[in-house]
């Protein structure tokens, strides 16, 4: 079943988005759950996961500023995005595995297509 992303779009540097991903199934489930992103010409960075049991971990560049959560019951994972900057611009995807959670790409085996975020 294929993840969805939304809520992606163009910011001036300071303001906020809310990205949502629809994942059917997998967080009720009790995947782990991952936002990544990719910018042109960069590989593509962990961001935020949160694993099973609700925890989250923060890349060292979004700490304080973006926030991953989920709805259990709608199986939609979150993430506010907060005072962005320049540097955040990039396509953001969200990802499922059954990892025990943190950045590694190849703990995640489903994938969104991904939505834009462009911060200038």
């Amino acid at each position: 079943v294929q993840l969805v992303e939304s809520g992606g779009g163009s910011v001036q540097a300071g303001r906020s988005l809310r990205l949502s991903c629809v994942a059917p199934g997998y967080i009720r489930a009790g995947y782990c759950m991952g936002w990544f992103r990719q910018a042109p010409g960069n590989e593509r960075e962990g961001v935020a996961v949160i694993d099973g049991e609700g925890n989250a971990s923060y890349a060292d560049s979004v700490k304080g500023r973006f926030t991953i959560s989920r709805d259990n019951t709608k199986d939609i994972l979150y993430l506010q995005t907060n005072s962005l900057k320049s540097e955040d611009t990039a396509v953001y995807l969200c990802a499922a595995g059954r990892g025990i959670g943190g950045f590694e790409i190849d703990q995640y085996t489903y994938w969104g297509q991904g939505t834009q975020v462009t911060v200038s």
